[in-house]
């Protein structure tokens, strides 16, 4: 699957639709994506949820570990928050660090509009034999 391909096939991911995450860019290895951030967003101090965050830097590890067509399922993942966000549109990165068969690892940097780090997230898959075409909607 070339990058576009894998681009629509994360349309189907309702739940960052939901949450009102943008994909932006995908690449072998790597994922790009924003969320506006809104009142639902906010958690009861005023500032973006953690699961909010969670959740824009897990697409970009979905994104970029099964960007190279085969399917990738996270196995591990850790989060460190860095800075509270209140507002604006924030923007996840993720690079891949390592990569085999079995076994890869992202790390994923979380910015503010001032590029300001908001959190840190590392991630590892496992990859599977399965390939992505197996997994689209028949037409």
């Amino acid at each position: 699957m070339n990058a576009a391909q894998i681009h629509n096939f994360f349309r189907n991911d309702r739940f960052a639709a939901h949450v009102g995450i943008e994909l932006l860019e995908v690449a072998p290895g790597r994922a790009r994506a924003r969320l506006e951030i809104d009142d639902r967003h906010l958690n009861a101090v005023g500032v973006a949820h953690g699961a909010a965050i969670f959740s824009l830097a897990d697409l970009v590890f979905a994104v970029a570990s099964n960007s190279h067509g085969t399917v990738a399922l996270g196995v591990n993942v850790s989060i460190s928050f860095m800075k509270a966000a209140r507002r604006g549109t924030l923007t996840a990165e993720a690079e891949e660090v390592s990569i085999n068969p079995k076994l890869a690892t992202y790390l994923i940097r979380v910015l503010d509009e001032e590029e300001h780090l908001i959190a840190l997230f590392q991630g590892t898959v496992y990859r599977k034999r399965d390939t992505l075409d197996a997994h689209l909607p028949s037409a």
